[in-house]
């Protein structure tokens, strides 16, 4: 057995050898470099950059000269590179960043991270599982894994490229398929969230490089052909970490909703280490702030706010109600009732498990009381529960459920990039699912019994509203499906 051991790590020893001194030389060619690898690493980098949100702490590994590293604008950088003249060169160039020549198989940093980068690092590595499971250490429950891999439809003419001169050379890759890499993450203890493939045409082509790479490859079938395949992961929930309880803040947007504001009160449970009541109400015409206001008065017990909305819309209500919220976690529940807010602890333990990041209720699944919803919405909401589905790449069964469930931390995350998106959504639901899957968190579909509404009428306007809903589709696709 001793034997056997030696001669394994003889050949990996060699191995890495071989790709140390092979990296080293490219790095001086890089130098004066005019290969056709532009357009290809321009694409890496605007996928990113959406990926990765200004001012987080990111490490790259495999980070070469450090060009990526740079371009997302980290508030602490950190590259890892086995080669001493890339190293060198992302020193030079990057001053800001903090550089470290180190083996992926094995190295400590006594850091932890919001992203970790392996861009078109497994090919070459020796041991794969061993480097995923190397992360463990870096991570909190919230990083996120981004990693990039050449397709293994492009060997062929990959090595034709290279043996001509317009690529960088490799040396023998693994040439791992995305189902490949995905089953080593698990190895490692890392859920995949989502995966997809980018860059069909890495050739600068004015007009068809654009169109190609940001459009063509995002279409079945067309899509199976791109050359290289992205996952997103995160690392698998701890049971320590779903052990502990937190602190919840209940929004409540209430417009024209008196009569429903006692059974709020009556029926909302405590969760967690306390529950608060945020209630905005919205230019109501009957007497709902004076219901809130009376209902408060006769309940010392529960904690509660109550702001009277400036603004329009449900959307303006929400951002109201979060941003005056103290919990830990954040919920969304409609003054209509519909959504029975006596299921918001199932809410409160699908976040607190883990098992989701964004938890998204679904009035799809369960039959519905006659009443509920009238037969064209329904219709209406399955439509563009697929098409949501397809642009965020996350099961979407329900986008206009009401009630959805967040970490404060994360909405605050979501709030400072609110810009990539801008003001564009009255109804609140799209611009936390929006913003959630550009972050790359895991969104979680929570079945509930939808009701009758027994107070007062809706508030949704079927037509107008569907055509507002089809335009946030096609603004969609433009920010988030075909950036």
């Amino acid at each position: 057995m001793p034997t056997r051991h030696l001669a394994t790590d003889t050949a990996k020893q060699k191995y890495q050898q071989n790709r140390m001194a092979h990296w080293d030389a490219v790095a001086r060619q890089m130098d004066n470099w005019t290969g056709w690898g532009g357009v290809y690493h321009r694409r890496l980098t605007e996928v990113y950059r959406f990926l990765t949100a200004p001012g987080q702490r990111v490490l790259e590994i495999g980070c070469a000269t450090g060009n990526l590293l740079a371009a997302l604008q980290p508030a602490l950088g950190v590259g890892v590179d086995f080669s001493a003249e890339m190293i060198r060169r992302a020193t030079g160039r990057h001053p800001n960043l903090h550089f470290v020549q180190a083996d992926a198989h094995k190295f400590n940093l006594n850091e932890t991270f919001d992203v970790i980068i392996l861009s078109d690092l497994v090919n070459d590595l020796w041991d794969v599982q061993t480097v995923f499971e190397q992360l463990a250490d870096l991570c909190t429950p919230h990083t996120r894994i981004i990693i990039n891999s050449y397709s293994r439809l492009w060997e062929p003419p990959l090595a034709l490229v290279q043996k001509l001169g317009l690529a960088k050379p490799n040396l023998y890759q693994n040439w791992l398929t995305a189902d490949d890499i995905a089953g080593l993450l698990n190895l490692a203890d890392f859920e995949v969230i989502r995966q997809w493939p980018e860059v069909l045409w890495p050739l600068p082509v004015p007009v068809i490089e654009p169109f190609f790479n940001r459009v063509l490859a995002k279409l079945w079938p067309i899509k199976e052909l791109a050359l290289t395949n992205f996952i997103v992961a995160r690392p698998r929930p701890k049971a320590e970490t779903s052990s502990r309880d937190y602190t919840v803040s209940v929004i409540v947007p209430a417009r024209n909703e008196a009569g429903n504001v006692p059974k709020i009160f009556a029926r909302t449970p405590e969760m967690g280490l306390g529950t608060e009541l945020v209630f905005v109400e919205g230019h109501s015409q009957d007497d709902t702030y004076t219901a809130i206001e009376q209902a408060i008065a006769a309940h010392p017990e529960r904690n509660c706010k109550l702001f009277r909305q400036s603004g329009k819309g449900k959307g303006d209500a929400v951002r109201l109600g979060f941003s005056q919220a103290s919990g830990d976690m954040l919920m969304i529940l409609d003054a209509d009732l519909t959504v029975p807010p006596e299921d918001l602890p199932r809410f409160y333990e699908a976040l607190r498990s883990g098992k989701g990041e964004f938890i998204n209720g679904v009035r799809l699944v369960y039959p519905m009381e006659k009443e509920s919803m009238r037969f064209l919405n329904l219709l209406g909401n399955k439509f563009f529960s697929l098409a949501f589905s397809w642009l965020l790449g996350q099961p979407i069964k329900d986008s206009l459920c009401g009630t959805k469930v967040l970490w404060k931390t994360d909405y605050d995350l979501i709030s400072a990039n609110r810009a990539y998106f801008g003001d564009f959504d009255p109804f609140g639901d799209f611009d936390l699912l929006f913003g959630a899957a550009k972050l790359g968190q895991k969104i979680i579909d929570l079945p509930i019994r939808y009701r009758e509404r027994t107070y007062g009428s809706t508030n949704i306007q079927r037509w107008s509203h569907g055509w507002l809903l089809l335009k946030m589709v096609s603004f969609a696709a433009g920010r988030i499906k075909f950036i």
